[in-house]
């Protein structure tokens, strides 16, 4: 069969310069260069914007006007596109409704299989789930979690009635409430409450409403009582907060937790659901099982009338545990999953799909990986290509590289100094090319020789969240730390969820998406623009709002946006610069001022290279000096950072927060988005961070990053139940004789 290629001629999306490119169909094309050189404006922008608006006019116009609304890319031509399916590592959300489960479509197998052959029969499959009100539990709804008592402050156990046992307010000690509810039940006011029978605390604590004959003035009157907790929980629980006094408020607060549902316990389902078993399980309990013990309970029914829905069942699981998601469980809500889990969750749906001859696009599938797991990320890509599609992948990562049948390097840098097309080829055509990638593929870091002594430490003791098995460990100061091991072994609970309770104050750098408005950019984002506003306003004499494109100096026309939109009934809305200002965003009158020969607009167009030899205000040279050192100083003063790539946006907050001194910082697989070029230059930060006195903590997967650690906490030994331990500490020469550490293996290679 002669190959077929898609044909892009005269790409300008962005920073290509006139961009001519065939990219083969039916392999596995990976785009390679440095941040920002403009692969994403090719395979995002062109390709992927292309396939996505010639599949939209297929529709109706009425259609239409319910989809995104994609522009035609700056091209001459796009010629031989196939459908695009984009899987990008943007975060899955959901709420608490969404669970691992219903996104990739295996629960509604599942809840299928107990409405077959589950016993007692109850029902049909939608008594199973928990977002239907047939089948959710009546107290939750169907979250599992519900507004309780936090019993540590509302009962102290040591002591008696008579000692004040019963802490809760409107409670206190021969009250009239108090007086009602320990007379109805007749207890022992001098027996402490750990000494009272398990039915007797049950009906002191939650006894349900019922009416009392007691004596009064002569007469007998019926009182109604009840529990303490049950009385409290009726009274300012499931009452809704916002008709209580605010007095009643903060009295109340103290005492009330998020918990697990008292009836359901959290598993989300009406308890006649959960007495339907197969096999001795409900489906809360399988749901909350691992993947990898999951598969194994599954093929163990032997109900013939189950046999189909066995089958699709462990094939879709036998998915997970092929990408490395083994350790997840079906109930784990989405949005507790982390860039790199989510995008491997799309990889599954679409891997049980049956299309064939679709553009896969990928975007840094091997974030979040070990590189122990890179290779099963690998045979994914081979499957998808040998079932017949084209897979195009943005990707920075060595072991990725090497599975491609077509290399696109490009460059030679970002920003204006990138957007040509450096090499294409194979691989072994693209070690031989001398292009930066190239180079650097070649050779690899050494490992760090002399380790800094640390100055103390941080504990943390007993850790028992998620998968952590009671750890205790101490993490150095002054020193940089990387924490290491394979997906799901519990390195960001240690980090991001245990350390950072104990320490609020440290500086945080992750993932997150940075303002992402048309109105923000890097001087914004930095602070720099209100020292040049005040500059500007101080050499003209005037008021400094002139000099803001969201305030008084904006342009008329197009309110400071630079462009007009002009909205044609159901059609694409059409931008166009806006002719009275030319795209500039200010009033005529505000260009005219000048700072050493320059406007506000010639300020903002210029990179932040240009800016630092154009400022001498102290504050702002160092600003930028900052995003220099990060490597971003191919950026413009005034480029939204809603262009901004995921690792852009990294080194950005980085910039902003680099000049603290005597603090902690915690890093979240910074390399995510960086050229094998840049990491030299984000372990200079890093360094330069240490050298100042501060404690650098880093979450990473990248080899050369963690050569470069004084100190290494490895976790592990795998992901989920079978991770949460720490299995190494100590400097990286120490870790590469380490037995029984998948990180040491990797990095002795």
């Amino acid at each position: 069969m002669t190959q077929e290629y898609i044909e892009i001629r005269g790409a300008r999306e962005n920073n290509l310069k006139n961009v001519s490119l065939r990219i083969p169909k039916r392999k596995i094309t990976i785009f390679t260069g440095v941040s920002g050189s403009g692969k994403s404006s090719i395979v995002f922008d062109t390709i992927a914007a292309e396939s996505q608006r010639l599949l939209n006019e297929n529709f109706t116009m009425f259609v239409r006007t319910f989809l995104p609304r994609v522009p035609q890319p700056d091209a001459d031509a796009i010629e031989n596109l196939s459908m695009a399916v984009i899987v990008d590592q943007k975060r899955l959300g959901g709420g608490a409704h969404s669970t691992m489960g219903t996104i990739t479509d295996i629960s509604p197998i599942l809840r299928l299989l107990f409405s077959r052959v589950g016993k007692p029969h109850i029902g049909q499959a939608n008594m199973f789930s928990f977002n239907d009100p047939q089948g959710m539990c009546p107290d939750c709804n169907g979250i599992g979690r519900s507004l309780g008592v936090d019993m540590s402050k509302a009962i102290d156990m040591s002591k008696s009635l008579n000692e004040g046992a019963i802490m809760l307010p409107d409670a206190a000690v021969n009250s009239m409430d108090w007086t009602m509810t320990v007379q109805a039940g007749s207890y022992d006011t001098d027996k402490k409450l750990s000494d009272f029978s398990e039915e007797e605390l049950e009906e002191l604590l939650y006894g349900k409403a019922k009416k009392v004959g007691t004596q009064f003035g002569g007469k007998t009157i019926n009182i109604t009582v009840e529990g303490f907790i049950e009385k409290f929980t009726n009274k300012f629980i499931k009452r809704d907060v916002k008709t209580m006094s605010e007095r009643t408020q903060k009295k109340v607060e103290p005492f009330i937790i998020e918990g697990p549902c008292h009836l359901c316990h959290g598993a989300r389902l009406s308890q006649a659901t959960l007495s339907c078993k197969i096999n001795g399980n409900n489906i809360a309990e399988l749901s909350s099982m691992e993947v990898g013990q999951l598969i194994g309970v599954i093929k163990d029914i032997q109900d013939p009338v189950a046999a189909p829905i066995v089958k699709a069942l462990t094939d879709r699981l036998q998915h997970l545990v092929d990408i490395g998601l083994d350790y997840l469980s079906l109930d784990r809500e989405t949005d507790t999953l982390s860039g790199g889990e989510s995008q491997r969750v799309k990889m599954v749906k679409h891997l049980s799909g049956s299309l064939v001859d679709v553009v896969y696009i990928f975007d840094e599938p091997s974030v979040g990986l070990h590189p122990r797991d890179v290779h099963r990320l690998n045979e994914l890509l081979q499957k998808l290509r040998d079932k017949g599609n084209t897979v195009i992948v943005v990707e920075h990562d060595p072991d990725v590289i090497q599975v491609a049948d077509h290399i696109v390097d490009v460059g030679p840098y970002a920003g204006s100094r990138g957007g040509t097309i450096m090499y294409e080829g194979s691989f072994s055509g693209l070690l031989e090319s001398d292009t930066l990638t190239g180079n650097h593929m070649k050779q690899a870091m050494p490992i760090k020789e002399h380790f800094r002594a640390a100055t103390g430490k941080l504990s943390v003791v007993n850790a028992s969240l998620h998968n952590l098995n009671n750890v205790s460990v101490d993490i150095p100061t002054g020193v940089l730390t990387i924490v290491t091991g394979v997906a799901g072994s519990g390195k960001s609970t240690l980090i991001n969820d245990v350390f950072l309770q104990k320490h609020p104050d440290a500086i945080v750098i992750d993932q997150s998406a940075v303002g992402v408005s048309t109105r923000s950019n890097p001087a914004t984002y930095t602070g720099i623009m209100d020292d040049v506003r005040k500059a500007f306003a101080s050499a003209n004499k005037v008021n400094a709002g002139l000099f803001s494109f969201n305030s008084k100096g904006a342009c008329e026309n197009c309110q400071g946006l630079g462009a007009v939109y002009t909205d044609v009934a159901f059609l694409d809305s059409v931008k166009t610069t806006c002719e009275v200002c030319g795209g500039k965003r200010f009033k005529e009158e505000v260009l005219a001022y000048k700072l050493n020969g320059k406007s506000i607009a010639d300020v903002l167009e210029m990179t932040i290279e240009q800016a630092l030899a154009f400022f001498d205000i102290k504050e702002v040279v160092r600003k930028l000096q900052a995003m220099s050192d990060v490597g971003l100083n191919y950026l413009t003063l005034g480029q939204p950072l809603s262009t901004l790539s995921g690792g852009e946006c990294q080194r950005i907050k980085l910039a902003s927060e680099l000049h603290k001194q005597g603090s902690i910082y915690v890093m979240d697989e910074p390399t995510t988005g960086l050229h094998m070029s840049d990491i030299t230059h984000l372990l200079d930060i890093m360094n330069r961070l240490v050298d100042a006195g501060n404690t650098v903590i880093v979450i990473e997967h990248n080899l050369d990053v963690i050569r470069n650690a004084d100190w290494i906490i490895d976790m592990g030994p795998e992901g989920g139940k079978n991770g949460g331990k720490v299995i190494f500490e100590g400097t990286p020469k120490q870790l590469l004789s380490a037995e029984h550490s998948l990180t040491g293996k990797y990095l002795s290679r």
